[in-house]
């Protein structure tokens, strides 16, 4: 095997799926994915089950870390995604993996925006924790102990509102986007923003496009600069109304004035245009109701406060790859039309 080893921990999701596509043409890595239906199958809220899993992967130098489990509550949210991440860390392990470094993934919802307007910009070491439970800081807490105690590294990396090419996963923006956008010009519909006019044209907002992430994960899993630290990683801030206005062009949509709805209750009534959809251009046949989250589109189109997450330090410590935010999302769109995902 080459000299480094990585275990991607939710590995179907889309910050797995993009390091996976990163690793494999590396000839100084091997890679391995972690999921139900990966290389090494294991259900992370089994420690039994895990531990058997994992002596496939005896060799891991370095973990990624991107499983995540989502609950109806914070408490339970913590309670099962704490779970995972103590029984995947405590088979390595018992395997006796020579894991020199853990990359851990983060979000904006670190600084609290899920709860209420946060001051912007978010600093990894300045921004104050709030009230728990939430399961960033359990992780990260648990990661620090972990590392101290069984001598290994430690990296964590602050995405926000990851853009990519994958489908079935309800916090991909770019299904938002282009489901919402097929269904309008399906209609004869103008593509119109679906939150406030307030967040469209005046508040900011930030992605991370997640082969950029796969990128900087490599580097954080490596570099000096990396060891023991946090840092955010988005791409420039913008406001909506850009973003809204380039991929209308680009796909050849009329824009509209913004059109405040709840996505997770109007587009439930559209499954039967996408099935026609589906049948005329011969899309995969993914279930309407598991192709995107509508929720996840509320969530992001009705945040009246400006969410922008400071990039110096990061920068500083050496890694300084970035892409224009409408290219990233007008790029998943294609490569998902491209793959008959998207119309």
């Amino acid at each position: 095997m080459p000299p480094k080893v990585a275990l991607v921990a939710g590995a179907g999701g889309i910050i797995g799926r993009g390091l996976i596509d990163e690793l494999r043409p590396r000839s100084d890595w091997g890679v391995r994915g972690l999921g139900r239906s990966e290389t090494v199958a294991a259900d992370l809220r089994d420690a039994r089950q895990t531990a058997s899993a994992l002596k496939a992967a005896a060799d891991t130098t370095h973990l990624f870390y991107a499983a995540y489990l989502p609950q109806p509550t914070l408490a339970a949210e913590v309670a099962v995604n704490r779970t995972m991440f103590e029984n995947i860390l405590a088979g390595l392990k018992a395997v006796k993996a020579p894991l020199r470094r853990v990359v851990l993934y983060q979000g904006a919802k670190v600084y609290g925006v899920h709860l209420g307007k946060v001051a912007a910009p978010f600093y990894e070491d300045e921004s104050p924790r709030h009230l728990p439970p939430n399961f960033y800081y359990t992780q990260e807490d648990t990661l620090r102990r972990r590392a101290d105690a069984d001598g290994f590294d430690w990296s964590i990396l602050r995405p926000d509102v990851i853009v990519g090419d994958v489908a079935g996963n309800p916090m991909n923006i770019a299904m938002v986007i282009g489901v919402f956008a097929a269904i309008s010009k399906a209609t004869g519909t103008p593509f119109r923003f679906p939150g406030s006019a307030k967040v469209y044209n005046q508040v900011f907002a930030q992605v991370t496009e997640t082969h950029r992430l796969a990128r900087a994960s490599l580097w954080a899993a490596t570099a000096d600069a990396a060891h023991n630290q946090a840092f955010n990683y988005v791409h420039e801030p913008f406001r909506w109304e850009r973003i809204w206005t380039r991929v209308g062009a680009a796909i050849g949509l009329e824009i509209g004035p913004p059109m405040p709805m709840v996505l997770a209750k109007h587009m439930a009534d559209q499954g039967a245009i996408w099935q026609k959809l589906v049948a005329e251009h011969g899309l995969r046949d993914t279930p309407y109701d598991k192709l995107v989250g509508w929720g996840f589109g509320d969530f992001i189109f009705n945040c009246g406060f400006d969410v922008v997450s400071d990039m110096g330090k990061i920068r500083r410590a050496g890694f300084n790859e970035t892409v224009d935010s409408a290219d990233a999302i007008i790029a998943a769109i294609r490569s998902l039309q491209a793959r008959n995902v998207l119309p």
